[in-house]
């Protein structure tokens, strides 16, 4: 009997926010959700400036030019907090 293992394809496909966290969707279907406290640009940034974000290097990261925030899904995925939060 043979099974295979699904594929892990973590490229960043959407955010989305919360009053408190933010997720991240993954192609593979995962989700990252972080504190927003962890990242205070974005704790601080109005929902519009939040929802303006770029999906860089083919979901590799994202880009919130609105407050200058970029974040990797690697770093994400490693879940370790910023060292300048």
């Amino acid at each position: 009997m043979s099974s295979s293992m699904p594929t892990s394809d973590a490229r960043a496909r959407e955010v989305v926010f919360s009053s408190d966290e933010f997720a991240v969707l993954l192609a593979d279907g995962r989700r990252i959700s972080v504190p927003l406290a962890w990242f205070p640009r974005l704790l601080h940034a109005t929902p519009e400036q939040r929802a303006n974000y770029e999906i860089l290097g083919d979901g590799q990261g994202i880009h919130w030019p609105d407050v200058d925030e970029d974040l990797s899904v690697g770093g994400l995925l490693k879940g370790t907090p910023p060292p300048n939060r």
